[in-house]
């Protein structure tokens, strides 16, 4: 009884202390007015105790609870004065009448912050990126931090690849982006979108997570015609350099044709390379990849700018359409075509280390390369919450050959190749539902033929091949046909926080090789010299994909259980081994966001790989004219155990962007490659049935940050690779170890309104160690540094500069580069004149060193001579 009389007399309290207070806000003419805020305060105090706004009459009413007998009332309106009155804490009707009143508010200047975020999307703005300078989107990607551009175009974002790259949300290039970075202006884009944890398949975005980012373009307008179109002309030698590129972007209908022919060593064949991540698994797991069985002898590319070396003429054709369709269908169609033609002058000093000392060559090199491929591609996809269909047509042929001389030993060496490859594929998956889970449907057929012929002049190998006697000429010819299906039926199923995939599976592949060896004096040699081998593979698969996700945890581990069968036999030989194998290849992964700053990500896994038919074949192949290869051995397999953890950081405001990673790869392998090296630098290479491990450290890690307030960027990264391994060397077993240690820094700054700079640097560090033996540290250096300015009159000077060091054995070679660009802008049409005078000291040779497993390789390479070229470039 005593507590409900205290509550009843709480109660009381609070009802007798209950005020209402109610009225209305008018203007002098007796206008109502609203959306007025009414504020009832302490006295004296700016604490807030009630409020209420005018509604639609001018009319209020709060209630107010306070034990104070007096407050303070405060009738505020923009365009009003405010009026503040002291009342007494009791219920009463109190109108007020406002006087009208102009304000003048301080200017205020708002300024977008670069880089923003919702959720796992970060939106670069362009406009806070961009320079004077700049001319394609792809110019304006490498100064955002976070995101790095390779020398060949991949775009990393944290340091891994992106999975895809779309303009508007559709995915026009398949993975072809060079197309669109090299040649899309930055003035149609309005953002550069990163989108974290992206998952490409919508019907699959609330059941499986992903790890990947992709990269999306976002336009200024809904609808965009644009490109550029660019002609120059030049000499030193005569010059030439064409690029017409007209684009569309619509919500229905996107397309970029291009044609670009130049010979001023403008890689633009790059441009038609795959990039993103998911092609390059793609194209992996159906092993559709050429395989170059033979080759010239190449000198080793310089690490540094192609347009300073590469002795091109190339045409490229690509024709990209993307069109929408009923029912949310899409239709893409990709056609690409190139012709190129390089050259390659100078001389390479290869040192093989053996365990009884070192061999010396050297060569006198000049190469013709001649690429022609057509590439063709037609995709219907479909890809909304519900449903997912795709159907890849494709087809690549490849038409190339190859030209070499070498002077070696003061005598001449002729190589003849035709290296032509021909691939037809069709690829098909669809998802869609049965009751509460996804089906998962998967079909890959493809057909290749790779005819190759390599010939040499004079023969090569004579001991082995001529009775040691001299001969004129060795010709290897090489005929694979491969056919190769795979296909998977998988169920998908969320229960509470887990996803389960079960999936099974079938691969086929068969292929048969036919190759033989023929001299100029013998056009049929013993049947070691020749192959027909029949290659049968299958291999039946099981999997259940486990995933796991709850508050900032996300699990995945893959359990699969795989059923090798290999059939291999080649009947004129007599030789033939089969294989059956069950084999289970448990990963797992873990990710950890410890907050919205910082990520943890590791995976461990087990996995076995088997060798390919370009691995083992019991005839003897000829693959350079110092290199024949023989593998009459058992079916090579390995082991591999690899270990990754990485952790990132990311405050877009701060603009700040980390990551650090370390793998650990152990591969224990059946087969044991011995080499013997020749005193003329022939290497003959077998391989024996012995276990040995190859052991790989990687450790690598990047830190980029954006100051707005000097619109600067900058960046150090570096990496260490240590790996370590055995093989035999003329008859003796050697333990080897190469190191290589990369540091690396960039910065780009705006030092004045006028003048920018760019500058990066790059040190690597290489050795290798055969047994306790330790070989001379090679050390190199790259600067570049540029200054541009960008003058008031729609003017732009820059001068580009390079400086390489190269260090072996206390030799110091040294190398200085510097170009000068002048360009005329008349803005209003969109139109650049431009001069460039290229290599302005007239470096017409650079010197590089390799390091291979028990080789240091000193390649000498003619570089282009200095040349003037005047362009006139505008934008569609």
């Amino acid at each position: 009884m005593r507590i409900v009389f205290w509550l009843l007399l709480f109660l009381g309290n609070c009802l007798y202390s209950q005020t209402i207070i109610k009225g209305e806000v008018l203007d002098i003419r007796g206008k109502v007015i609203v959306n007025a805020s009414v504020s009832i305060y302490k006295k004296s105090s700016s604490a807030i105790i009630a409020y209420a706004i005018t509604d639609s009459k001018g009319m209020f009413a709060i209630t107010l609870v306070s034990p104070d007998p007096e407050v303070d009332l405060e009738v505020r309106c923009m365009g009003y004065e405010t009026v503040v009155s002291a009342i007494n804490n009791s219920t009463q009707i109190k109108n007020f009448i406002l006087s009208e009143k102009s304000f003048v508010l301080k200017e205020v200047s708002v300024k977008a912050a670069p880089i923003l975020q919702k959720g796992d999307t970060l939106r670069y703005l362009v406009n806070s990126f961009s320079k004077e300078q700049d001319r394609s989107i792809g110019d304006v990607l490498k100064r955002m931090p976070g995101i790095e551009v390779l020398p060949d175009g991949k775009i990393l974002y944290q340091g891994k690849a992106i999975n895809k790259y779309y303009i508007e949300g559709l995915d026009l290039l398949e993975g072809k982006y060079n197309l669109a970075n090299d040649n899309l202006p930055y003035q149609e884009v309005s953002q550069v979108q990163i989108l974290e944890n992206h998952q490409p398949i919508k019907t699959l975005d609330s059941l499986q997570f992903s790890d990947r980012t992709a990269l999306n373009i976002k336009l200024k307008n809904t609808y965009t015609f644009t490109g550029q179109a660019r002609i120059g002309t030049g000499f030193s030698p005569l010059l030439w350099d064409a690029n017409i590129t007209p684009m569309l972007f619509s919500k229905k209908r996107q397309m970029l044709t291009t044609y670009q022919t130049n010979n001023t060593g403008d890689n633009v064949a790059l441009q038609l390379k795959k990039l993103t991540i998911e092609d390059l698994l793609n194209q992996f797991e159906n092993n559709s990849e050429k395989i170059d069985w033979l080759a010239v002898q190449q000198l080793a590319n310089p690490k540094f700018s192609e347009k300073r070396w590469l002795d091109n003429s190339i045409h490229l054709l690509s024709s990209n359409y993307l069109q929408k369709l009923k029912k949310d269908y899409e239709l893409r169609v990709n056609v690409s075509y190139l012709n190129d033609y390089q050259q390659q002058k100078g001389f390479t000093n290869t040192q093989f280390f053996t365990p009884s000392g070192t061999i010396d060559l050297l060569e006198e090199k000049y190469n013709q390369f001649y690429y022609n491929s057509l590439q063709t591609n037609f995709t219907l996809q479909k890809n909304t919450t519900k449903n997912y269909f795709k159907n890849s047509l494709e087809f690549q042929g490849f038409w190339d050959s190859q030209r070499g001389n070498i002077v070696l030993n003061n005598e001449g060496l002729k190589q003849e190749l035709s290296n032509e490859y021909f691939r037809f594929s069709n690829n098909l998956k669809s998802i869609f539902s049965i009751g509460k889970q996804k089906v998962v449907l998967f079909s890959y057929l493809g057909l290749n033929k790779t005819p190759q012929e390599l010939r040499v002049n004079p023969g090569q190998f004579e001991g082995l091949l001529n009775e040691n006697k001299p001969y004129n000429s060795v010709t290897q010819h090489i005929d694979l046909l491969t056919y190769y299906t795979n296909n998977s039926l998988s169920m998908i199923k969320a229960v509470k926080y887990f996803t389960l995939e079960s999936k099974v599976g079938l691969q086929l592949e068969n292929q048969k090789l036919n190759s033989n060896i023929t001299t100029s004096t013998n056009s049929v040699l013993s049947p070691d010299f020749s192959n027909t081998l029949d290659w049968f593979r299958s291999k039946l698969y099981v999997d259940l994909n486990t995933q796991f996700k709850k508050a900032n945890w996300r699990f995945e581990l893959s359990t699969p259980i795989n059923f090798h069968a290999y059939t291999i036999k080649d009947i004129p030989l007599q030789l033939a081994e089969a294989v059956n194998q069950t084999t289970f290849e448990p990963r797992l992964t873990v990710n950890y966001d410890v907050n919205s700053y910082w990520k943890i990500n590791s995976s461990a896994g087990i996995s076995n790989q088997f060798g390919t038919i370009n691995q083992l074949h019991y005839g003897y192949i000829l693959q350079n004219y110092r290199s024949i290869k023989r593998i009459d051995s058992p079916l090579p397999q390995s082991k591999i155990q690899n270990y990754n953890v990485g952790i990132s950081f990311r405050n877009s405001v701060k603009s700040l962007f980390f990551n650090t990673s370390y793998s650990n790869v152990q591969s224990e392998n059946n087969l044991l490659y011995q080499s013997e090296v020749s005193p003329n630098g022939a290497v003959s290479i077998d391989a024996i049935e012995q276990l040995n491990t190859r052991y790989s450290h990687n450790f690598s890690t990047r830190i980029g940050k954006y100051v707005s307030a000097f619109k600067s960027n900058v960046a150090l990264n570096s990496s260490f690779v240590l790996q370590e391994s055995q093989q035999i060397i003329n008859a003796n077993l050697v333990d080897i170890a190469n190191q290589n240690l990369i540091l690396g820094s960039k910065i780009d700054t705006d030092l004045t309104d006028w003048l920018n700079l760019e500058y990066a640097g790059r040190w690597m560090f290489s050795n290798n160690k055969l047994e306790e033996l330790k070989q001379p540290l090679v050390k190199q250096q790259n600067h570049v540094l540029n200054l541009n300015f960008n003058l008031k009159s729609k003017q732009y000077v820059g001068l580009k500069t390079e400086y390489i060091n190269t260090t072996l054995f206390n030799e110091r070679n040294e190398n200085v580069f510097a170009d000068f660009i002048y360009r005329y802008t008349i803005q209003k049409k969109k139109i650049d004149f431009e001069m460039q005078v290229n290599n302005v000291f007239g470096t017409n040779n650079f010197e590089t060193i390799n390091v291979s497993d028990f080789s240091y390789v000193a390649t000498n390479f003619m570089l282009r001579p200095r040349q003037l070229l005047f362009k006139v470039r505008f934008s569609l």
